[in-house]
């Protein structure tokens, strides 16, 4: 008996599994090459660098609003004040109806007068002021059918978008956007202190007037104006007190007064 064509047959018999080894091997092996690439990959997060640590030491913000919602939402809290001859602007902060503003736009009024942004106009009288930081609580005798308070905001950072809303020159409910450009500053003459500068235009009866932060809450209130030509005119530097200071007791006195806006 011939045993060849026997070993032979065997041996054919046995390729078929012999591949399917091969390619099972094979296929594993580039299992694992991708697995271990796409591992690197993901080391790299791929930028072709090696990531580094995010540290996240507080929880990220809400998101920012577009310009047109920040003032949808707050358009409604913002009053205009007349004091006289004296035009200003005011924020509803409170839901009793509290209007903060400047001190210096009702300084020395006999009366002042305020409209709120659905047209209800009500007399006023000041509740408390702080001559140092230029600011005043306004306690209307009428409100509005709804009484809508702005959202009092926090801290804020150079750079950071700002929003401010005001009757600059009589154009009630003007808006004007811009960043934080520098923190703890003073005005001028020196009479006020721990400003937020600014450069988002700002004018005269633009004072009182909320500064509001890229979610709409408000972080402080517009004051004062750079002038250095002596024209009341805006130069691209405005301040603002911080809202926590804006509402701190602070001392009653005289201080002195920047440039009106």
């Amino acid at each position: 008996m011939e045993h060849v064509p026997q070993e032979a047959g065997a041996a054919e018999a046995r390729q078929p599994l012999a591949g399917r080894a091969r390619r099972w091997i094979i296929g594993a092996g580039a299992l694992v090459v991708v697995a271990v690439l796409a591992y690197w990959l993901g080391g790299l997060g791929g930028s072709g660098e090696v990531a580094a640590p995010t540290p996240s030491p507080t929880p990220t913000p809400s998101t920012s609003l577009p310009v047109p919602e920040v003032y949808q939402r707050v358009g409604p809290s913002v009053v205009v004040v007349q004091a006289g001859k004296s035009l200003g602007t005011g924020v509803i902060a409170a839901e009793d109806g509290t209007v903060l503003t400047a001190y210096h736009v009702v300084k020395g009024a006999k009366e002042v007068d305020l409209t709120f942004s659905d047209g209800t106009e009500a007399k006023a009288v000041v509740a408390s002021s702080n001559k140092k930081l230029d600011v005043a609580a306004l306690k209307p005798a009428k409100l509005p059918e709804i009484v809508v308070p702005a959202t009092l905001g926090g801290a804020v950072s150079v750079g950071a978008p700002v929003v401010a809303i005001g009757n600059p020159l009589g154009l009630t409910y003007s808006v004007s956007t811009g960043v934080v450009s520098g923190l703890n500053r003073s005005a001028e003459n020196g009479g006020l202190k721990g400003l937020i500068q600014f450069d988002a235009s700002v004018n005269p009866g633009s004072s009182g007037g909320p500064l509001l932060d890229a979610r709409g809450l408000v972080v402080g209130i517009v004051v004062s104006i750079a002038d250095p030509g002596g024209d009341e005119a805006f130069a691209g530097i405005a301040f603002a007190v911080p809202i926590g200071a804006a509402l701190g007791p602070g001392e009653e006195g005289d201080g002195e007064d920047g440039p009106d806006v």
